[in-house]
Order: structure tokens, then sequence, then C-alpha cells
């Protein structure tokens, strides 16, 4: 049999988000962890940056990385390139933001360094009313966020090791208005993080998409096309799914994300991943 190659997007995909408490269901732990006893390999293939990549998700077993939408490629522990936003650039975008009192958060491989009032807002979506709620406060304690405690706080922003740039929502600035800012110098990329509002994105690096990464890591591996398989949810995942010879959108998955995809397996809390992996034989 010769080896296939399969890309697991992480949000909504790989990992359940929609509890406050992020978890990867058991079957497709299962799922994965069998295909790489066949000898296939298995690759994040996300949005994420590396310090958000938490040991619960790189303990299931993982052949390597591509993050940062695509950003870099790490096989093992090797890299195999990483690309990061210009100083230039990302002084537009800490200034812009801060001006305008934007929330958001700079990604690097060694930390997220979320604005000044980032948390707060965060833990309100998340949660709900801590200071009046004792609901929310009881969430809180019972299933904490991965994400929040992980970002940094009080940090300079104008970074150089930035990978991407996420942005929540803005009252009174469109999606279109931030495109207009920054599409000479970004990919502009709308809603990869529904919970985060219909006008909120995300920055990356010019050229950079999954599919590029998924291209350049194939060709090193020596790896066919036609034994490439994927899994996504967003719109964000929408080349990673055209470009592989199987692209697969779980049932959770965003309505544009359906609509171009090969298949539609089943909602991701209802097997969906390990579902789609026995009918293509990778398990």
């Amino acid at each position: 049999m010769s080896k296939k190659i399969i890309f697991f997007d992480v949000d909504g995909t790989l990992v359940d988000v929609r509890p406050a408490r992020e978890y990867i269901p058991e079957s497709t732990v299962k799922a994965v962890q069998e295909t790489r006893k066949q000898g296939n390999l298995c690759f994040l293939c996300t949005g994420r940056s590396k310090a958000e990549i938490y040991s619960h998700i790189l303990e299931v077993g993982f052949d390597g990385i591509i993050g940062a939408g695509g950003g870099f490629v790490e096989i093992d522990d090797e890299m195999l390139y990483h690309k990061m936003v210009s100083q230039s650039a990302i002084n537009h975008v800490v200034d812009f933001f801060e001006e305008h009192g934007f929330d958001y958060y700079i990604e690097s491989n060694g930390g997220l360094y979320a604005s000044q009032n980032l948390v707060p807002r965060l833990e309100r979506i998340m949660y709900g009313d801590l200071e009046n709620d004792p609901l929310a406060r009881k969430k809180k304690e019972e299933e904490p966020s991965h994400f929040i405690p992980s970002l940094k706080v009080g940090y300079d922003l104008h970074r150089g090791d930035v990978n991407k740039i996420c942005f929540l929502e803005k009252e009174g600035f469109a999606f279109e208005t931030i495109r207009n800012e920054f599409e000479k110098e970004f990919n502009v990329i709308h809603c990869t993080v529904p919970i985060f509002g219909d006008n909120s994105g995300e920055l990356s690096v010019p050229g950079v998409n999954k599919a590029s990464a998924i291209e350049a890591l194939i060709t090193h591996l020596g790896i066919p096309k036609e034994n490439t398989y994927a899994f996504g949810d967003g719109l964000n995942d929408i080349d990673m799914l055209e470009y592989c010879q199987h692209g697969i959108a779980v049932g959770n998955a965003a309505k544009g994300l359906k609509d171009i995809a090969d298949e539609i397996t089943d909602d991701i809390a209802e097997d969906g991943i390990y579902h789609s992996m026995k009918k293509h034989g990778l398990i």
C-alpha cells in the first residue's frame, strides 16, 4: 500500500471548540493513531501558531505541523520553512488597531500577545458575566479555556517574530474597511473564528496559505498529490480542500466549505472523522 498523508485543521475539525474547554473526540484520536500505525502520515494544518498547539493536541501523535495558516512547515522537530510578517507591516497593524480601540492578538511561535482589553472581552464571550452571574463563574471554574490563560498581556506588540494577527470585530468597522486598510501588506481573511464576530478576521503573510504549504511539504516528502486527504470546517480551509485529492468537510463545517468539498462527513462530535477515514480505508 502506498503511503497516504492526511491533513487536519484544528479548530472545529480535530478539536471541538464549542465547549469553553476544547477537546478532541476519542474516535478522532483513535483514527489518527490507527492510520499512523498503518504507515500513513498525519499533519496538523492549522491557523494556530505553535504557542497555541497545546500538549493535549500534540500527545495524540502527529508527523508534523503546518501552522499559521501555512506560514511555517515543521516535520517532526525540523522546520522546513518559516515566513513571518515584516516589521513595517506589524507596526502598521498595531498602530491602527490601538488608535481605533480594536481587541486583537499577535501570534508568534514563542507566544500569543494580547491587546490590553482582549482577555476581559474573551471571558465575557466564553463564560458570560463573571462579575454578576454565578453560573458564569462556575463555568469558568469547571470548564476553563485553554486559550485565555495562554495569552500574554502587557507586552509591546511591535514585535519582530510575528506569524499573523487575529482581531475581533469592532463596532462601526465593516470587514471591508479592514481589508482596504491592509490588503497591500497581508492576506486579509474573513471571520476565521465565528465567536469573534462577523466582522472579525486574521491578517497573514501574503502568498502564504494552507495549499501552498501542503504542496511544499508533499514535494519535499515525495508523496503524490493523489494520496492527499484533508479535513476542515472553516472558510480558511477552502484552499486546502480544493488542493488535496480528497477534500472532506466535517458535518459542523461552514456552508461555504461544504459547497466546495468533495464530500461531507458527520459532525466531529458524532465521530465524523473516524467514519470518513474508515470509508477511505485509512483505518
